[in-house]
């Protein structure tokens, strides 16, 4: 069972509540944290964060519970889970568990908010309607020649150019909440929750948020492998929520002209497509390679 070890400071109800699992990210969750704790928030009632800590080996924990004090300064509440399982799935769980408001946000770890996003998800999910809601995602700067070349092809596939993808970050409200109960155990929970709503309930807003790609080619490789394990695994266990994808083709005319743009981005964001292809092990263990 996780042990809360952070209690309300407030008294008062939060209207939107963000969970963050994470997993040996010692490293990050500051940034992450950092960038949460920066919003333009505009409503008269407060949000509340929830770090939740699963499986943790580094000073994931200890790490979280630093920033309390300055969430506190500026009338906020930060909450820690320390859970001794690992599994996102679980960590979103106990989340969920313990959060108060009817508006949800789960973000990874690895992602750094824009200052206005959270006002902007709460405006746009504060209605009685079923919601899903995210920000314009922003590929952050890679250190690795392959991952800035991926990336350059990654951040221009229709997909990411169209709809609202939610990688890393995705927003319901009270009654989209309410399109299942406890997070099934599958790979990608992302597009789990993104297909449970109709295109039309889905609103994307124009303020961003960063997300990383992994670093180097093989953990491309291992990360692609996964992403498409994710998505085969919704169609076969959840056959009824793909008539909900809206996904746009690739179509071969947009991958000539991107691959006449740029080769060498192309070359590499294929050729990973390419090698997955080619090794598929039906092994679905994650690596973020960070």
């Amino acid at each position: 069972m996780p042990s809360d070890v952070q209690a309300d400071t407030t008294g008062t109800l939060p209207v939107l509540s963000v969970l963050i699992p994470a997993s040996n990210e010692e490293d990050l969750i500051g940034s992450c944290l950092r960038a949460v704790l920066d919003s333009t928030w505009k409503q008269d009632r407060h949000f509340e964060t929830i770090v939740i800590s699963n499986g943790s080996r580094d000073r994931t924990t200890d790490a979280a519970l630093s920033w309390q004090d300055a969430f506190a300064a500026k009338g906020l509440d930060l909450r820690v889970l320390d859970r001794e399982e690992g599994g996102k799935l679980g960590a979103l769980n106990a989340g969920d568990q313990v959060a108060r408001a009817g508006i949800r946000v789960y973000l990874d770890a690895d992602v750094e908010v824009s200052r206005p996003l959270l006002d902007d998800l709460f405006k746009a999910l504060n209605t009685p309607n079923p919601r899903y809601a995210s920000g314009t995602l922003e590929l952050a700067r890679a250190r690795t020649w392959a991952t800035r070349a991926y990336s350059r092809i990654y951040s221009k596939v229709p997909f990411m150019k169209h709809g609202v993808p939610g990688a890393g970050l995705f927003a319901v409200n009270a009654a989209g909440r309410m399109r299942w109960g406890s997070f099934p155990d599958i790979i990608s929970d992302d597009t789990f929750v993104r297909l449970s709503f109709r295109p039309d309930e889905r609103v994307g807003v124009s303020a961003s948020y960063t997300w990383p790609l992994v670093e180097g080619w093989g953990n491309l490789v291992r990360v692609r492998r996964r992403q498409n394990a994710g998505v085969d695994e919704i169609r076969d266990r959840f056959p009824d929520l793909v008539r909900n994808d809206d996904k746009p083709d690739f179509s071969t005319l947009e991958k000539a002209k991107l691959a006449l743009r740029d080769p060498l981005g192309f070359a590499v964001y294929s050729g990973v497509a390419l090698a997955v292809k080619l090794t598929e092990t039906g092994s679905t263990e994650w690596s973020r390679g960070r």
